[in-house]
């Protein structure tokens, strides 16, 4: 490593203290395909074990200060109390999660139906969620709808969008001073015909209707295969509604894989866009957040896999030499151009980030560490018998 190099390389090393990944605590419960949901021993049957399993990601990486939850699976009693078992464990209650997408009453949708009562529910819902925001000093209030239709001629679908706009203004009008809504979308399934939030165009919309306090998420992946992702992270950084993102990876579909695992040149080519907007970093309002299903592998592994990911991701796209890839943008030599940015892409940064684990105390290796912790074996041992966590629970 020539003494150009090794200062970029010191110099993506002292940007990456300020990466930050919030987990979600369904991760750490069962999961499983369309078809079948497994079980496996050790997995969490309350939230607090859920936390506990995201505390232990968080003690090896030094990358997960944050946990996601989602309500109500993971309705308790008493959040502040919540709020400090978390934070006795060294992590912080993240994003709430609402959830209008289980109820028999929302077969014909939740904040869009024409079914007033149904309507007022789906809002309530939204409300004790920033209830349950003020208790635990949650930030974020993120939405996804599982609403739209099957049918041609279903239901209004400018209606929808209407009753959508006049839900989702209630529910900001709530939000505190420090507080966001954040509201994700998805182009399809489990509506098949149209859903009411397919893309980022119409969340972006509806955010921007709202006021500053309401930002898009953006889930890699809920897009429609060849969708250039990295343009929208671009283009919703350019516009200043960039609120979050939920890591994952896929195939064909919504397949919540661990991120990167399918394409890591483009979770390479989203951290560049997202640098090069301003999205990274503690200040800049963009959260990175994971939302993944481990169906085969062991959970907490799983997560420690993808924060590492992102963490490589981040790394290789903060050695991209932006001078001179601007000078090669500007003369018009593309090969020049592409050529610098795929070195950094190409640079194994494995070992240097190892290094700098160690430089603060962290494992070289946390995949390795974990099977040397002992700490799945315990689990396995302690959280014997009871209800498992998994979707629905």
């Amino acid at each position: 490593m020539n003494t150009t190099e090794s200062a970029a390389t010191e110099s993506a090393l002292g940007r990456l203290g300020e990466l930050a990944i919030e987990v979600p605590s369904w991760a750490y419960g069962n999961s499983g395909t369309r078809f079948k949901v497994f079980g496996t021993p050790g997995t969490p049957r309350t939230v607090q074990e859920k936390i506990a399993d995201a505390a232990k990601v968080h003690e090896l990486t030094g990358l997960a200060p944050t946990v996601a939850l989602h309500i109500p699976w993971d309705k308790v009693d008493d959040y502040s109390a919540l709020r400090s078992f978390a934070e006795g464990l060294g992590v912080g209650l993240g994003t709430i999660n609402s959830n209008t997408f289980q109820d028999d009453e929302y077969k014909f949708g939740s904040l869009t139906s024409s079914n007033e009562s149904v309507r007022r529910r789906a809002i309530d819902h939204h409300l004790e969620c920033i209830e349950i925001m003020h208790a635990t000093g949650s930030r974020d209030l993120k939405i996804w709808l599982a609403d739209g239709t099957n049918y041609p001629g279903q239901d209004d679908m400018r209606g929808r969008q209407d009753r959508l706009a006049e839900s989702l203004q209630e529910i900001y009008a709530a939000l505190g001073d420090e507080q966001r809504l954040v509201l994700e979308y998805k182009f399809f399934e489990p509506a098949f015909y149209h859903t009411d939030v397919p893309d980022w165009g119409t969340s972006y919309a509806q955010t921007l209707a709202l006021g500053d306090k309401a930002f898009v998420c953006l889930d890699t992946g809920h897009h429609a295969p060849g969708t250039n992702i990295e343009f929208i992270v671009m283009q919703l950084l350019r516009l200043g509604k960039l609120g979050s993102f939920d890591f994952n990876s896929r195939f064909y579909a919504d397949d919540d894989l661990i991120v990167g695992a399918a394409d890591p040149f483009q979770l390479f080519r989203i951290m560049h866009e997202v640098i090069r907007g301003g999205g990274f970093g503690k200040d800049s309002g963009v959260a990175l957040m994971l939302d993944q299903c481990h169906n085969l592998e062991e959970k907490i592994p799983g997560q420690i896999r993808s924060v590492l990911n992102v963490q490589e991701m981040t790394a290789r796209a903060l050695l991209v030499d932006t001078a001179a890839l601007s000078e090669a943008q500007r003369a018009g030599d593309v090969l020049a151009a592409n050529g610098i940015f795929n070195d950094a892409f190409y640079t194994d940064v494995r070992p240097v980030l190892a290094e700098w684990r160690e430089s603060r105390g962290l494992p070289a290796d946390p995949i390795a560490a974990y099977k040397a912790s002992g700490y799945q074996k315990k689990i396995n041992e302690d959280r014997a018998g009871g209800q498992q966590a998994g979707w629905g629970a």
